[in-house]
């Protein structure tokens, strides 16, 4: 899942930001290279849903706030002239905000759901057993419903190579462009980190479910053959265009958090998973602004506790 979101904090994000297309390590998309090869059918598909609800959290501007987040996506990628892999996925995600209060942001009721169109065509290049070559276009609409998707249209490129220090650890440098709704466009380096520390526990960047999206560090342990656990946090920001019946006309709303979260993953078979998310998001701000991207009202949010889960299959 490539949930491409970009964080103002940029020493942070220099040190986190990757997505799901390159948490798969050098060795790890070597094979994948070769079972393609072996396979009957060229083209693998794959395919994501889940949903979470945060439960309500007090703005320090006046007012509450609680959120149900549900996305789906889809995919297909086939490797061709031996070592390049290229796919396209679809996804679609809604966020619908639930304001309230009798005064403050919350009386404001700024925006309610949120849509979510994106187009991704990932791409990778195995060098030898060293490097990896990857690079990952994409196209996305943020908008309220109500909203033109064309006025929350918005794209970025990911670009870098991952190298295979050894079996348990890959390092990769990169960069990212990605244009904003109403603010500068984004230059931003990347780290790939894909660390192997034993057989069951390992260290890694990555995109994550797409429950808690945006970049992030996270710690996996392989607790049995079907289960697994992580421990991580990630930064997550989102900006989207409004419709013309809020208290801010045809403008611009935006959420940033740091969620803090633990995952359950269980292996259904071979190809499928079932993962379970809960955690709490911190040091989340709002803000509302006009159509040219000027603040209009900003809010704190205190902590918000969430619960949710994802399903994953490949075919």
């Amino acid at each position: 899942m490539e949930w491409l979101l970009f964080p103002r904090h940029r020493l942070l994000t220099a040190l986190l930001l990757i997505t799901a297309t390159m948490e798969i390590t050098a060795v790890e998309q070597t094979q994948d290279v070769e079972q393609t090869q072996d396979s009957d059918n060229p083209w693998q598909w794959t395919f994501e849903a889940g949903a979470v609800y945060q439960f309500d959290a007090s703005l320090d501007a006046g007012g509450d706030m609680s959120v149900v987040r549900a996305f789906a996506s889809g995919g297909t990628a086939r490797v061709f002239a031996g070592r390049w892999r290229v796919g396209v996925e679809l996804g679609y995600g809604e966020e619908d905000y639930g304001f309230s209060g009798s005064s403050g942001f919350g009386a404001l009721d700024p925006w309610n759901r949120i849509r979510e169109f994106r187009v991704d065509v990932p791409m990778r290049y195995v060098a030898n057993e060293r490097w990896t070559l990857f690079a990952t276009p994409s196209l996305r609409s943020d908008a309220e419903s109500g909203a033109s998707l064309s006025d929350g249209m918005n794209g970025g490129l990911l670009a870098g190579a991952a190298y295979r220090f050894s079996d348990t650890l890959t390092v990769g440098p990169g960069i990212g462009v990605f244009t904003e709704i109403e603010d500068d466009p984004q230059l931003l380096p990347i780290l790939l980190i894909n660390w192997k520390i034993t057989d069951a526990l390992s260290l890694e960047t990555g995109g994550g479910s797409g429950a808690s999206r945006g970049p992030g560090l996270q710690l996996r342990w392989q607790y049995s053959p079907r289960w697994q656990l992580a421990f991580g946090s990630r930064y997550e920001k989102l900006r989207f265009r409004l419709d013309d019946s809020g208290p801010a006309p045809g403008g611009v709303g935006e959420e940033k958090a740091f969620p803090l979260f633990a995952l359950a993953e269980f292996a259904l078979s071979r190809n499928a998973k079932l993962s379970l998310i809960g955690g709490a998001e911190l040091g989340a701000t709002l803000r509302l602004e006009d159509a040219s991207g000027n603040l209009i009202r900003e809010s704190d949010l205190s902590t918000a506790p969430f619960l949710g889960a994802t399903f994953e299959a490949k075919l």
